[in-house]
């Protein structure tokens, strides 16, 4: 089986226990993505369409059209992605059956790629392996950084064990990181709920208007300071307007 190259948050690697004591104390496990960050699984679409290894090309060619995509991943029998198969790995395929032309010789590494994906008659001949994929605890900024990088439309998002669970599409996690007056006010609340004592959270209100985050109420100095700088450093945030009194 091909590995999948894939994305992810380090707080989501193993830990160590059970495998023993030792003089060296263990690596401290890395922080969890902060409150209100947006993952990969808040985004993804589930349940994602995928191509088993031994479809014809003709069906992929179909199966493409009828989701709409322009890639899909293709999985094993025990649903692992080990690939994925694009309308560009179609092209050689289709027009050497539409033409009877078939290449001449061919240096490259690429053109001998195509060259190769022209004669090929299933998802396992034609698709692009390893399969680029990200994990549904990845952050959207991690995950929009990867599609970037790769020029992907949409990602298979996988399991650890390498399993389909979803897919993200370009256009989700664009949305999602160009965050509108709502979506900056949910992830302020999410600073309020994991900065401030319950007792205190009740006493603050906050309105967000064109990015300024408006913030009035009661608290007390210190937890006041450590709000308005962990908002202070909330993305999109234009401003952050601090009303709040001393308690």
């Amino acid at each position: 089986m091909a590995a999948a190259k894939h994305a992810g948050t380090a707080a989501e690697q193993p830990g160590t226990e059970g495998q023993g004591t030792s003089a060296v104390p263990p690596t401290p496990r890395p922080a969890l993505p902060e409150p209100g960050v947006p993952l990969v699984r808040d985004v993804m679409h589930v349940p994602a369409a995928s191509l088993c290894e031994d479809l014809p090309y003709r069906d992929i060619a179909r199966l493409l059209a009828r989701e709409h995509a322009g890639a899909l991943p293709v999985v094993d029998a025990e649903d692992h992605v080990v690939g994925v198969v694009s309308e560009s790995d179609l092209l050689a395929k289709v027009a050497f059956d539409a033409s009877g032309h078939r290449p001449g010789p061919v240096g490259r590494l690429r053109e001998r790629r195509i060259h190769g994906k022209a004669r090929g008659e299933t998802a396992a001949d034609l698709m692009t392996s390893p399969a680029i994929t990200v994990l549904p605890g990845a952050t959207v900024a991690e995950a929009a950084w990867l599609a970037a990088l790769a020029r992907l439309k949409r990602m298979p998002v996988t399991d650890r064990k390498g399993r389909l669970v979803g897919v993200v599409r370009r256009d989700a996690l664009l949305q999602a990181l160009i965050r509108d007056d709502a979506g900056i006010q949910t992830e302020v609340q999410a600073r309020i709920d994991a900065c401030c004592p319950p007792a205190d959270r009740e006493t603050v209100d906050v309105t967000v208007h064109d990015g300024i985050v408006e913030l009035t109420g009661r608290l007390p100095s210190a937890t006041m300071a450590r709000l308005v700088a962990q908002v202070d450093e909330i993305a999109d945030v234009v401003e952050v307007k601090n009303l709040l009194t001393t308690a």
